[in-house]
């Protein structure tokens, strides 16, 4: 079956980008939510990149009594994990890769960032993607299939750079669901980076300028 394509933003640079940041939005925001972060990162100006800002199909939402939100996988707070949810976003997602290599950015030059449920979807992208990508920023998020990673992980995205950020004080998805999934991926031999802020489940500047250090570190022109 053929997934539908997202609908995206979309950042470019003023001159030809050397690498793509794909950005999934979180449970019930859109492609916009992080859009503002980019002057935000100051990034320089030899390291022109693309960012690129999905919407998340709307559908009807467990933990929201069943009201229609955008979202990349059903959310139910006392109930099992959408796998099935979670497998349709990532073939979306499969596509938006497929569509930055079609217009000429290696994979390897593509790196994935997602915040809570876009950060899940993020994660088990890349983790699992059979070309080898530029990296994996994880924003407040856990792990979807923890039990998964030692016998389905992409060989080839063994070494992929990683870095997982959360908040102390994130009463949405607590600090040791981030904990935990940051364990299963040094267990599992990834090279992962973990920030944990003073604040909630959102963003601050002090986090801000760290990935942006991280994305220059991972994405730098190589000589």
């Amino acid at each position: 079956m053929l997934s539908t394509p997202l609908p995206i933003v979309e950042i470019d640079p003023p001159v030809a980008p050397v690498a793509v940041v794909i950005w999934l939005h979180g449970l019930g925001a859109d492609g916009h939510d992080f859009e503002p972060i980019v002057p935000e990162l100051r990034l320089p100006g030899e390291l022109p990149i693309r960012f690129v800002f999905p919407h998340a199909p709307e559908m009807p939402v467990t933990a929201f009594g069943g009201q229609r939100a955008r979202a990349w996988f059903d959310f139910d707070p006392g109930g099992g994990f959408d796998m099935a949810g979670l497998g349709r976003s990532t073939r979306q997602v499969h596509d938006l890769i497929q569509d930055e290599i079609d217009s000429g950015t290696p994979a390897e030059r593509i790196l994935l960032a997602g915040f809570s449920q876009g950060g899940v979807l993020a994660l088990h992208t890349a983790l699992y993607y059979p070309k080898r990508l530029a990296g994996i920023l994880a924003l407040s998020t856990f792990l979807a299939d923890e039990e998964s990673l030692g016998t389905k992980k992409a060989e080839v995205n063994a070494q992929i750079p990683i870095l997982m950020c959360h908040g102390k004080q994130d009463m949405v998805l607590p600090v040791a669901l981030g904990e935990s999934a940051f364990a299963t991926l040094k267990n599992a031999g990834y090279e992962v980076v973990w920030r944990e802020y003073p604040m909630g489940h959102e963003v601050c500047l002090e986090q801000i300028q760290e990935i942006s250090r991280w994305l220059q570190r991972v994405l730098g022109l190589q000589s």
